[in-house]
């Protein structure tokens, strides 16, 4: 059973940030710092005293906050070891396969290097939920910034592997668009076209689409889907490897 309550507010252009608080301690963290009066406000709104940042990676739209939040707060600031050098104000440094622990709340530390070299992502289990930062999201996945294509299939497989039932909390509402892309390449998916639609019903109504399920990525986002026999066929790679497919699928969503 887990103790995690998370509040998700709109940040930014586009963006998604994400306060999560142990209610068994009090404690309360902000996933990244996109906007500092986004998150002030979300604070005020929850009644939430802010303990922690925990950074997924180094961009300014996900760490900029870092150091006037943590001067405001006196918060303590996560992150990845391997990046450290460019996370403003890193106080805690980890490592894939530890743990962070939030009060009662516990979260697993995956390395997901592809759209930084120093991506990571925090799963906690007993909760069913992972914030994965630009990695994954919903129908898409992040740009190759700083990896190859390689270790961007490693880090999705990684987080494929993750239950089902898992919520998936992603950065950025970019999901309409990743849409269109996806039923370009897989248009024969069912799957796909039903949540198209359902997708453009929601933003219509101005409701977020995050968060996402695993599963629910695993059925219907292409880049999660290079063994698919249709995208295969789209791309004209039958057959060929799985990353292969894969870096053939984001070149094409680059110019998409």
């Amino acid at each position: 059973m887990g103790h995690l309550k998370v509040h998700m507010f709109p940040a930014l252009s586009d963006n998604y940030g994400f306060l999560a608080h142990d209610e068994s301690s009090g404690l309360t963290a902000v996933i990244d710092t996109p906007e500092v009066s986004a998150i002030e406000h979300a604070l005020d709104v929850t009644g939430w005293t802010l303990n922690y940042i925990l950074n997924t990676h180094h961009h300014f739209d996900h760490a900029g906050g870092n150091l006037e939040l943590k001067e405001k707060t006196g918060c303590t600031i996560v992150g990845a070891a391997k990046d450290a050098a460019r996370i403003p104000g890193i106080d805690l440094e980890l490592h894939d396969g530890d743990t962070f622990e939030l009060g009662q709340s516990k979260a697993a530390i995956f390395e997901v290097p592809g759209h930084t070299s120093g991506h990571i992502a925090y799963w906690f289990e007993a909760d069913k939920t992972a914030f994965v930062g630009d990695t994954l999201f919903a129908l898409g996945c992040g740009r190759l910034f700083e990896g190859t294509p390689e270790q961007m299939w490693t880090s999705l497989q990684k987080l494929m592997a993750l239950p089902d039932d898992t919520l998936v909390y992603c950065a950025h509402e970019y999901t309409q668009g990743n849409a269109r892309f996806a039923l370009s390449v897989e248009p024969q998916n069912a799957q796909l076209v039903a949540r198209s639609k359902s997708i453009d019903d929601a933003r219509a109504r101005n409701e977020p689409t995050v968060p996402t399920t695993i599963g629910l990525e695993k059925s219907t986002n292409p880049f999660l889907r290079p063994m698919s026999e249709g995208l295969q066929e789209t791309l004209n790679m039958s057959g060929a490897d799985l990353v292969d497919v894969f870096a053939e699928t984001r070149a094409r969503k680059d110019q998409f």
